[in-house]
């Protein structure tokens, strides 16, 4: 998977590359930086001038609550492997103590639960070509930052069975809320400021040897009310679609897309309350309409913003 020639490369494969930018910009919005970086790292990897042995990219995602990192994840699953479903997910506030290092590795002979093998090397196995997602990484107990070296060094693990899990054809993602106020205080002001405030404490944190193995360490801004109304766009696009299996059209107005932004819109958890403000506003009274059987099929679905509340028409 890496290192393919160049000349070798299929032109469609070459294009896709080449757009990377563009395809992840549809899904991840406000975080140009972080989104460049990524397609850097995999356009480095792809084309034969990153260290084969090693995994395709690692990336260590720092910022607060949803601002896009594991959307980028998710995206980065769909472009790299044409299915989220190659998304391998772990939440590392759950390998907070030594012992949790035969849970992700799985533990040596003669030890409980050495039949079942680890949760990450398991994991992989499965499926080789993945983005594995570390969320929280810095919960994680040191014994467990040694592991994740050894992938970062080698590009692969010995399990507790004594077999070989091959990482060359993985994506890793550590996530990270340090540094996380740096970003909220600043706010739009110069990102490399914004950065260099937040790798202040990230490297009082990590050890050196952790931050040098990785690729790029990229800091998402916090989303601002324009960016939640464009995620707006994108969400009710994914309403849209599962009303055209209906034979149902979904036409949302300008104002009415206002006030979902308005209402889904938090500085502190970002994008996380607009699925809720979607689901409360749009999908609750349209379930409710489409039950009461009030749309004929192929009619179209009108939102409309009138005295601050949604109208369907």
């Amino acid at each position: 998977m890496t290192g393919i020639p160049v000349s070798k490369m299929m032109e469609g494969e070459r294009d896709k590359l080449l757009k990377m930018e563009e395809v992840l910009h549809r899904r991840v919005v406000g975080q140009d930086e972080a989104v460049r970086a990524v397609s850097d790292a995999i356009r480095r990897s792809r084309s034969g001038l990153a260290d084969p042995n090693k995994p395709y990219g690692s990336f260590l995602f720092l910022g607060p609550t949803g601002v896009g990192k594991t959307e980028l994840c998710k995206a980065l699953a769909g472009f790299l492997f044409d299915s989220e479903d190659h998304l391998i997910r772990i939440d590392m506030s759950e390998y907070m103590e030594k012992h949790a290092v035969a849970r992700l590795i799985g533990a040596p002979p003669g030890y409980v639960g050495y039949e079942e093998g680890g949760y990450l090397t398991e994991q992989v196995r499965r499926k080789p070509y993945s983005v594995i997602l570390l969320d929280e990484v810095e919960k994680a107990h040191p014994d467990v930052f040694n592991i994740l070296l050894q992938v970062l060094d080698d590009g692969r693990l010995t399990d507790g069975q004594g077999r070989t899990v091959d990482f060359k054809n993985t994506v890793i993602v550590m996530t990270s809320n340090i540094g996380s106020q740096h970003i909220q205080q600043m706010g739009t002001q110069d990102y490399e400021a914004v950065k260099e405030a937040v790798m202040e404490e990230v490297k009082a944190y990590f050890r050196p040897e952790m931050i040098n193995r990785i690729d790029e360490v990229v800091v998402f801004h916090g989303l601002n009310q324009e960016n939640i109304r464009n995620i707006a766009k994108i969400q009710l696009k994914g309403l849209e679609k599962r009303l055209e299996a209906q034979h149902l059209h979904l036409k949302v107005d300008d104002a009415a897309l206002d006030l979902i932004a308005k209402a889904g819109f938090d500085p502190v958890y970002g994008a996380r309350p607009l699925k809720r403000a979607i689901q409360s506003e749009i999908e609750n009274p349209l379930a409710k309409a489409l039950l009461e059987g009030k749309y004929a099929p192929d009619s179209t679905i009108h939102v409309k913003e009138e005295g601050g509340k949604l109208v369907f028409a």
